[in-house]
């Protein structure tokens, strides 16, 4: 395939283990001939050491140009320290979508035939991060504030975004989650908005509302009675984590972020640096995220071929890395995939 008709992606492998796992999945699209022209970038503590910057502007004018990137995970200092890149990237290119599929792989588990996807507000809420101290007396930290807040646009589009999604997936059923009960203006105008978007697919999907804690007592209980989810950011980050966790753990999930002119696709886990090098990592979070992003791109095909290899891989020849219960390498687990696909 030539270059002119290949489709450019920005490439930010990531730290810690994100070198190894982006280099698996690149090995498998490769396997494919996936359609994409890479322009590697560094993001997050790679950035730092090479530049002092964990978000060069080179790497901010490279997703401009593409539109669309493949990002390992990156390292977020804990309460010092420069902010998230994972935030700053969706503020600065408008990926107010937050997607996070949650499917069954390994049978056997405590729970079978999960199947959900959450829709994540990514752009308002307490991620806003409007934070201040209050000082008193002698004390200038006494107090930390955060304020968080949604807005009626961004609401009624998030909304919008999930049912146009299970509209196009023939999914049957959107779930509101809020806090509307506490938070009344907060997540209220979420909530009213959110009405507002059901009535417009009475007939085709269906709605209901959960409050957040009711939904996540009955995530664990009856998972199976949960379809597409769409809520807020920062009761969205929590709730996908919890559903990652139905099928085994942030191993296996991928995230897609989503705005109007540009879509970043990532591993959701954190960098994991103790075992960064040791070639035990499970790259299944980036190539997941991979498939999604073929299908974003119209090439269903090839993600259907991925996610195919992926479960006789894992389900099938019981080929599995150690975090899944396996003892295989992470090269031996991509030969394994590139063998499967091929």
């Amino acid at each position: 395939m030539s270059d002119s008709n290949l489709i450019p992606v920005t490439l930010i492998p990531g730290d810690g283990i994100g070198p190894e796992i982006v280099g698996s999945t690149l090995e498998i699209l490769e396997t494919i001939k996936a359609p994409f022209k890479w322009d590697k970038q560094l993001a997050g503590m790679a950035a730092v050491d090479v530049s002092g910057d964990p978000l060069p502007q080179q790497t901010i004018d490279s997703i401009h140009k593409t539109g669309l990137a493949l990002k390992g995970p990156l390292t977020t200092p804990v309460g010092k320290g420069f902010r998230s890149i994972n935030v700053t990237l969706r503020k600065e290119f408008g990926l107010y979508a937050n997607v996070r599929p949650t499917r069954t792989l390994i049978p056997g588990g405590r729970f079978e035939n999960i199947d959900i996807v959450l829709v994540r507000e990514n752009l308002e809420g307490f991620y806003a991060a409007m934070e201040h101290y209050i000082p008193v007396d002698d004390d200038p930290k006494a107090i930390a504030t955060c304020t968080g807040y949604t807005s009626r646009k961004e609401c009624r589009r998030i909304v919008k975004y999930a049912f146009d999604y299970a509209v196009q997936h023939n999914r049957k059923k959107v779930t509101l989650v809020h806090k509307a009960n506490i938070l009344k203006e907060l997540c209220g105008l979420f909530l009213e908005e959110g009405r507002k978007v059901a009535k417009e697919y009475e007939g085709k999907i269906a709605c209901e509302e959960r409050i957040v804690d009711a939904c996540a007592m009955e995530l664990v209980l009856k998972p199976e009675t949960y379809d597409v989810i769409v809520t807020t950011n920062l009761f969205g980050d929590i709730l996908s984590d919890l559903t990652s966790g139905l099928i085994g753990g942030l191993g296996m999930a991928p995230g897609a972020n989503i705005g109007e002119k540009a879509a970043m696709f990532e591993a959701v886990h954190g960098s994991a640096p103790d075992i960064a090098g040791k070639n035990i990592a499970n790259p299944l979070a980036v190539l997941h995220a991979a498939a999604s992003m073929l299908e974003y791109v119209d090439r269903t095909d090839l993600s259907k071929r991925i996610e195919a290899a992926i479960k006789k891989v894992v389900v099938h020849d019981n080929i599995r890395t150690k975090d899944l219960g396996g003892n295989a390498s992470t090269s031996d687990f991509t030969a394994a995939l590139k063998q499967a696909i091929a």
